[in-house]
């Protein structure tokens, strides 16, 4: 039984503010047992340490003082600040998976959260890039690798890899040199919630990352010099330490620049790219969501909607009857 349901149990009336040691409990559940991904919980830290803040505001300070009014005004709140539909969907999700979870371990009688509802977020179309222009793109940086530069040799690896097997930027940045498989054209890979899974690459990614293994990398932690850390890092930076999701997204920012197409220009629109040309070629649904990861098949059913609506739009552009 856990503190909280101890506490249920044994004491007439909940412990005085006990909101903010109840909502470090749910937190440790989500770590140490559900295994969430430390971005979400950091994420529901905020919003539930939000909520209990709001709560004692109304003069709540125990846990049985929540229930669903007091949910519902703090959200409305959340509304009128202006906060994007997006993050209040995720403020009722704090708020729902904690109360769920009082409610398991005893410390509510009732679930108070269990209709507690939030405006759906606007869940735009990612930003996919064309077949012609991705490969005109890694093309260039194959140019500009083929005349020896080190950097060139590193960022055209980086590109292909993202696209060749669809890495989040994080994954990316974490890869070691053992979970390359230079044979067998495949990294394993950690992604979200812990969970690992091995992705294939292509022959021209598998170019780029021999290249680069070959003698670029070399080259950069020579240049660093002898006081550079020994790091396991596939891609390293100019210090010679492991490279950073924020040079990534620079340099990945830097090339989509000057492309056709609107929205978000860093690493994850290679992913969606990846992910719609898959689904394009005719991949199926549950293959594409086990090759990124995704705990969800209706995370991936995302890139249906976009290939729906890129063949819409040649439609509209190539039948004489559109």
């Amino acid at each position: 039984m856990t503190r909280a349901a101890r506490a249920s149990a044994e004491a007439p009336a909940p412990v005085t503010d006990g909101l903010s040691v109840l909502v470090d409990e749910y937190l440790e559940h989500l770590r140490l047992e559900r295994g969430v991904a430390a971005n979400t919980v950091t994420a529901y830290s905020r919003d539930l340490a939000e909520l209990a803040a709001f709560a004692r505001e109304r003069g709540v300070d125990v846990v049985t003082g929540i229930d669903l009014a007091l949910l519902r005004d703090w959200l409305w709140l959340a509304t009128e600040r202006g906060l994007a539909r997006s993050s209040v969907a995720r403020r009722a999700a704090s708020a729902r998976g904690w109360c769920a979870w009082l409610t398991r371990v005893g410390a509510l009688a009732a679930d108070p959260g269990a209709r507690l509802r939030a405006p759906k977020p606007h869940r735009a179309l990612p930003r996919v890039l064309t077949q012609p222009a991705i490969t005109d793109l890694l093309a260039g940086l194959d140019a500009r690798a083929a005349d020896g530069d080190s950097i060139a040799a590193r960022d055209s690896a980086i590109l292909e890899l993202l696209y060749a097997s669809a890495l989040r930027v994080s994954e990316l940045v974490g890869l070691d040199l053992d979970r390359l498989d230079r044979r067998a054209r495949t990294v394993r890979v950690i992604g979200k919630g812990d969970r690992e899974r091995v992705v294939p690459y292509g022959a021209p990614a598998a170019r780029a990352i021999e290249r680069y293994l070959d003698g670029a990398r070399a080259a950069l932690l020579t240049a660093a010099g002898p006081t550079a850390p020994a790091t396991p890092a596939v891609f390293v930076g100019a210090r010679g330490g492991r490279l950073g999701v924020r040079a990534v997204h620079r340099l990945v920012a830097s090339l989509l620049a000057d492309l056709p197409g609107s929205g978000p220009s860093g690493p994850h629109a290679l992913r969606h790219t990846a992910a719609t040309h898959l689904l394009d070629g005719g991949a199926d649904l549950r293959a594409v969501q086990e090759f990124l990861g995704h705990a969800s098949l209706g995370t991936t059913q995302i890139y249906t909607h976009v290939s729906t609506e890129r063949l819409k739009e040649s439609y509209r552009l190539a039948h004489p009857r559109a």
